[in-house]
């Protein structure tokens, strides 16, 4: 339910795109994570940065602000869009239920 698709690409986009070419390896070791499995996580959209790294991430990749803003914020109201249209679905089945039962 929760997207990470945003800040997935831009992390990704932006290491390839970076004049040094990290690996996901040395991206990881520059922001204190001893292997490559962190941004291969992030990259792959099953989890966000976390908040206190941010910034070190905006300094690593020459990544702006703004444009990191955008990419959480952009993912934040997807996953409320998601988190809405399924409570929404399952309000709908409860209606569907209890109209079927005669109820």
């Amino acid at each position: 339910m929760r997207c990470f698709e945003n800040i997935a690409k831009l992390i990704k986009d932006k290491r390839l795109g970076h004049p040094k070419g990290y690996s996901q390896s040395e991206l990881s070791n520059l922001l204190g994570y001893k292997n490559g499995q962190f941004i291969s996580n992030v990259e792959r959209a099953l989890c966000n940065v976390p908040l206190k790294m941010l910034r070190r991430v905006t300094e690593v990749l020459d990544i702006p602000a703004s444009d990191l803003k955008k990419a959480i914020l952009d993912d934040n109201e997807k996953t409320l869009d998601n988190y809405l249209n399924f409570a929404s679905s399952l309000e709908d089945s409860k209606e569907e239920m209890y109209d079927s039962d005669g109820l």
